[in-house]
């Protein structure tokens, strides 16, 4: 079952930065805005503690939310955070509007299964992952919380590339030419090396001494 993500705003009505301040200091909530569509910006205030919280899940940041703004439910993404350049805290959100016409553009995490019991692991391999998020290209109902990738049939020294991903139906690669590998497995440094002696051995060449 899909991940529901609900949050309390209130309509803001002080701007700048010293309202901002203010929020900040004395109710802790941060300062934010929903945008997009045909509607005019909505200024918002929310409790840290809520987004805080909710961005502890990945899933957060490529999930559709609903944002509730004064009894009226809003549809939106995160689009943009800016955070406290040395505290744990969030200074501002930014969330992008969705009315189910639009065409999105978003980064979603990469769910890798089967690693355990990857052809590859089984012979003695390490998995590598090269790309842990990909840019996708969907309409907001088409929008996955993750991709999977199954890397059971993935063999000793083989790699699996964006292309080879299985997309879900309406998802496309947002760059597509850009066919970057995105897992790989292969021996532990160590193994690699007593499997190139062992070789050399069978092939008749000595092996160099240690002493």
């Amino acid at each position: 079952m899909a991940t529901q993500f609900e949050l309390q705003a209130e309509a803001r009505q002080d701007v700048g930065k010293g309202a901002s301040r203010r929020l900040r200091r004395l109710e802790d909530k941060i300062p934010a805005i929903i945008y997009g569509g045909d509607t005019e910006p909505t200024k918002i205030t929310l409790l840290h503690k809520d987004i805080k919280k909710a961005l502890e899940n990945d899933a957060f940041y490529s999930h559709i939310l609903t944002i509730h703004v004064d009894g009226k439910k809003e549809q939106a993404l995160i689009k943009d955070l800016q955070r406290h350049p040395y505290k744990p805290r969030i200074m501002h959100a930014d969330f992008q509007r969705i009315t189910g016409k639009e065409t999105l553009q978003r980064s979603v995490h990469l769910h890798f299964i089967n690693e355990d019991k990857a052809a590859g692991v089984k012979k003695g391999g390490m998995v590598a992952h090269q790309i842990k998020d990909i840019d996708i290209t969907c309409t907001a109902a088409n929008l996955p919380e993750h991709i999977d990738v199954d890397l059971l049939n993935l063999e000793l020294d083989q790699t699996i590339h964006m292309s080879d991903i299985i997309l879900p139906n309406g998802v496309t690669l947002t760059h597509p030419e850009h066919d970057h590998a995105i897992a790989s497995i292969s021996l532990p440094r160590g193994a690699m090396e007593e499997a190139a002696e062992e070789g050399e051995e069978e092939n008749g060449e000595p092996k160099e001494s240690t002493e």
